[in-house]
């Protein structure tokens, strides 16, 4: 048979890698769990980020420096606090949803939540980050600088986690791949 052949002659549930990879078929079932697996090595690393964040921020509120913030540094350590906690959460959520769906063959639709609990989780954390920065440059400065060094780390932020990974899909890719979420 000729090439355009044998790509005719593939079964349609097979699907072909997008461009910077070496072309590979899969199923879908096989496509659902190399996304999987993509994102549970993803979501490590900041899972264990935010999880030490986090009770880094818990244990603010018991040493004798808390009692001495203002009100409104106050409100800037509960906000600061309910993010982390609200990205702890979404971040560590598809590992709870992957159990609790196991079995029910449905990976590939996990695997589109999974990605987007992935994303608000990392925009939580990078709320929390901001906040965290803002409540101890403002303790620790007491500068009006503080709201420009603070905006210039998230610039440096959504620069390097999502400028640059959206420049790099825009330049590299030849053949897009469907969204994982």
């Amino acid at each position: 048979m000729a090439g355009s052949e044998v790509a005719e002659a593939r079964p349609a549930t097979r699907q072909a890698k997008g461009a910077g990879e070496a072309q590979r078929e899969e199923s879908e079932a096989e496509r659902a769990d190399r996304r999987w697996n993509e994102l549970m090595q993803e979501i490590r690393v900041a899972q264990t980020g935010v999880q030490i964040l986090f009770g880094f921020l818990l244990s603010v509120a018991f040493t004798p420096a808390f009692g001495h913030l203002s009100h409104a540094n106050r409100c800037i350590y509960i906000t600061t606090v309910v993010l982390g906690a609200t990205a702890t959460g979404a971040l560590i959520a598809p590992v709870p949803f992957h159990r609790l769906i196991s079995g029910r063959s449905i990976k590939a639709q996990a695997v589109r939540w999974a990605a987007r609990l992935i994303f608000l989780g990392l925009a939580l954390l990078v709320a929390t980050l901001t906040s965290a920065l803002f409540l101890i440059l403002r303790v620790a400065t007491h500068d009006g600088f503080v709201p420009w060094l603070v905006g210039t780390v998230v610039a440096w932020y959504l620069a390097c986690w999502v400028a640059l990974p959206l420049w790099a899909r825009h330049r590299y890719t030849t053949v897009p791949e469907a969204p994982a979420g």
